[in-house]
């Protein structure tokens, strides 16, 4: 059997530095909204129930792979009463 002797740090500079930015954001922000959501004791109907959403979407919001839109980030902190993400 034949093993790939590939360097994990070479397969990640292949990967734009851009992409790389978007994709941690998002995995921090969909981990803030678990967070928040652990911490009101919500699970995934609960909250969808209470924003007027789909579970399912709830599911890509938290799947860390969801592009979030301005508005849906003002939508969880107002519904949380905290920020979603902090801008400097």
């Amino acid at each position: 059997m034949r093993t790939a002797n590939i360097n994990l740090h070479e397969i990640f500079d292949e990967i734009p530095r851009e992409r790389r930015e978007a994709a941690r954001l998002s995995f921090a922000i969909s981990d803030r909204l678990d967070a928040l959501m652990k911490e009101r004791g919500l699970n995934r109907s609960q909250l969808a129930h209470a924003l007027g959403k789909r579970p399912n979407e709830v599911t890509r919001w938290l799947s860390g792979e969801h592009n979030f839109t301005i508005s849906t980030l003002a939508m969880l902190s107002a519904f949380f009463d905290q920020p979603m993400i902090m801008v400097c």
